[in-house]
């Protein structure tokens, strides 16, 4: 199996947590999928048709519970999706999610099936 992993500059919060303006939600979840893009674009024609395993890993400061990890994640999950051409629901993909203490950005490893 081939693996492939990326380390996006990025730092994910609990969207469920955070009081703010919607705005503000909107741009940051933007800006991360719009970075997950433009960081896996280039792999799309090599996953064409493939099944995946994608882990989306957050580094940060402390821990979340588990739903709020994956709520931190939907836009790079998002952005993901969108890079490779596929729904973020399809069956080709099995989406994991994992955390790490360290400086704040999330690390993106894809295994090819």
């Amino acid at each position: 199996m081939t693996s492939i992993e990326i380390i996006l500059p990025i730092r994910t919060i609990s969207e469920s947590n955070i009081r703010e303006c919607w705005q503000a939600k909107h741009r940051r979840a933007k800006s991360q999928r719009a970075a997950a893009f433009l960081m896996l674009k280039r792999y799309r024609r090599s996953m064409n048709g493939k099944s995946l395993v994608v882990t989306l890993t957050r580094i940060g400061a402390r821990k979340l519970d588990s739903d709020n990890l994956a709520r931190s994640m939907k836009a790079v999950r998002d952005g993901i999706a969108d890079a490779l051409g596929i729904d973020d629901g399809s069956d080709r993909i099995e989406w994991k999610y994992a955390q790490e203490k360290g400086k704040y950005a999330v690390k993106v490893t894809i295994e090819l099936g």
